[in-house]
């Protein structure tokens, strides 16, 4: 009799830890594990803005997952079905036909995607930070537009090239507006063509404050750190349009920027439309406590389906009534007890519930500042600074990439800034298929007629 098989749809934060703690918890005779995932790594999504910014290497900040899930089955593919009720999954691999798999456990961590809004000209010129490549192609476009206007005579352009505008002030928004202005400012000393001045950094915030999640007082600090710096804080203001890199805001200013980083949040995976999971009104997979998915109307859960992360909603057992935040703090404990359950259950046992107060938060504001709220207690600057690095490279999995980004933050530190643009990564071929033009198959010639006896 074959052992019961787990299939883990995404590998972020919940998918990775879970698969890696199941490995452990159960051996290939008790259970075989699958991860489906359309990518060969996990992205460390809090290290994003230093990959950005240069402070680590772009490969630094993900984690292969073959190397890491030895005793895993890895599937590079992207699951397109989801049929709980006949416990299959369809899987379109990155090449070939689609096929279905069956399962026995599922755990459903497709994770979240940029939650953007219907504003015109957003999908032509907004740049998200979800992905490493999204982060590699920011830290390219930002250097590449100091180019731009060192050297255009075009002064519209020149202005343009140097507005740089960020939507949304939380972790993401403000981690990367603040690592990314250090970055233009370390450059500016190679461009004496340009006036620091010239150059404007504006974040724009639907609400009235930033980083919430490190508390009123932190992110008051935060704001107020960051206009010392020359950052021009729009709170209160939407952003209205950006069609042609026109930025139109709720406020009344309208100016051109060619630069539009969106971190206004985000929404559960698209990919859950596409089963027969029962979801909460915002599109999340309704759980229990215990992590196991529930059905919408008796609350009954549903045999051998589970969830957890961003793309759940799990009930906060530490704040009656609400729901547990999507942050990675919550991911990884949650993967956790997730793993725990499902081995209990694959054993006869019996799943336990999901129990963890938030503990607070620590942002980074660029090299040497930072914010913290953690256990109640407030900590600003180079202390806060030091928590935020420590406390990330702590969670980061395996013991190479902690050691690699060690590395990468020490380097950092010894030598100067690297502030070269690698434009060229996102059109690596343009240059080969200039000098090589298309070349047409010569005709094929008609086969010759055989003459045979009766042919005329």
């Amino acid at each position: 009799m074959n052992p019961p098989r787990i299939v883990v749809v995404g590998a972020g934060h919940v998918g990775l830890y879970a698969a890696l703690r199941l490995s452990k918890k159960l051996n290939r005779n008790q259970a075989e594990i699958v991860v489906i995932d359309p990518v060969p790594h996990m992205t460390y999504q809090p290290f994003l803005p230093e990959a950005a910014a240069g402070n680590i290497s772009p490969r630094h900040a993900v984690v292969p997952l073959r190397r890491e899930l030895k005793k895993c089955r890895i599937v590079s593919g992207e699951v397109t079905k989801l049929e709980h009720a006949r416990k299959t999954v369809t899987i379109q691999p990155i090449d070939g036909p689609a096929y279905e798999m069956e399962y026995d456990h599922i755990i459903v961590a497709p994770g979240s995607v940029s939650r953007t809004l219907p504003i015109p000209g957003l999908s032509d010129i907004g740049i998200g930070l979800k992905t490493i490549g999204e982060a590699i192609y920011l830290r390219n476009h930002i250097l590449d537009r100091l180019d731009v206007a060192a050297v255009t005579p075009d002064e519209g352009v020149r202005k343009a090239s140097l507005n740089f505008v960020f939507v949304g002030g939380g972790f993401a928004g403000i981690e990367a507006l603040a690592e990314m202005q250090d970055v233009v400012s370390d450059a500016l000393k190679y461009y004496p063509e340009l006036d620091p001045k010239e150059v404007h950094f504006i974040l724009v915030e639907a609400t009235n404050r930033i980083l919430p999640e490190v508390g009123p007082e932190m992110g008051a600090y935060a704001a107020r750190q960051l206009a010392s710096r020359g950052i021009d804080l729009r709170l209160g203001t939407f952003l209205q349009s950006c069609v042609d890199g026109r930025i139109v805001l709720s406020d009344g200013d309208s100016f051109r920027a060619e630069t539009l980083v969106w971190t206004a949040g985000v929404k559960p995976s698209p990919m859950l439309a596409n089963t027969d999971l029962p979801l909460g009104p915002r599109g999340h997979v309704n759980c229990l406590p215990t992590l196991q998915v529930a059905d919408n109307e008796t609350s009954e859960p549903l045999d051998g389906a589970w969830s957890a992360g961003d793309c759940a909603q799990v009930p906060d057992l530490t704040n009656p009534g609400g729901w547990c935040s999507p942050s990675a703090q919550h991911a990884v404990r949650q993967a956790k007890v997730l793993a725990d359950n499902i081995a209990q259950v694959v054993r006869g046992g019996a799943p336990k519930e999901y129990r963890h107060k938030h503990v607070g938060g620590v942002a980074g504001l660029g090299i040497n500042k930072g914010v913290a709220h953690v256990y109640g207690i407030k900590v600003k600057g180079y202390p806060a600074w030091l928590m935020h690095r420590f406390y990330h490279v702590s969670r980061i999995p395996s013991t190479n990439r902690k050691i690699r980004v060690l590395a990468d933050w020490v380097l950092a530190f010894l030598f100067k800034r690297e502030t070269v643009a690698l434009g060229q990564l996102h059109r690596p071929r343009e240059d080969f298929i200039e000098v090589t033009p298309p070349v047409a198959l010569p005709a094929e010639k008609a086969p010759e007629k055989k003459v045979t006896a009766g042919t005329r």
